[in-house]
């Protein structure tokens, strides 16, 4: 088993959880219930559910990876996937640091869930070729 991608897998599996049952509390709802006009905040909740599904299969996805029998056949998706992670990251870090104001890195703390499985992701990637 591929210690790093397991971690990797059981936290991404954490952040699916909280993004579904926090962040549908303190997004979707609100978002939901906001002025703005029927098409953007339509587009916005189904975005909001395409992360979801994004979330919960690349959990699957690390997953699978991390076992030995599909170590090879799934290698370039673990990759993929890690990548994939640390741009999410690094998008959150970019839109809080071109914002003005203070606090918004806790504002808006998603860089720090991003970002450490996709460099377990890597690391486990990595390790294993």
């Amino acid at each position: 088993m591929n210690k790093p991608l397991l971690i990797a897998s059981l936290l991404t599996a954490l952040i699916a959880a909280i993004h579904l049952f926090a962040g549908g509390a303190d997004v979707a709802t609100p978002l939901l219930a906001s002025a703005l006009a029927e098409e953007p905040r339509l587009t916005l909740y189904a975005v909001w559910h395409l992360v979801t599904v994004t979330l919960v299969l690349s959990a699957i996805a690390l997953y699978v990876s991390a076992l030995p029998r599909h170590a090879a056949a799934a290698r370039y998706l673990a990759l993929f996937i890690s990548v994939l992670w640390l741009c999410f990251g690094l998008v959150f870090l970019a839109v809080v640091s071109t914002q003005p104001g203070d606090g918004l890195l806790f504002k808006l703390p998603q860089w720090i869930l991003f970002i450490p499985v996709g460099l377990l992701g890597l690391w486990g990637t990595l390790r294993r070729a």
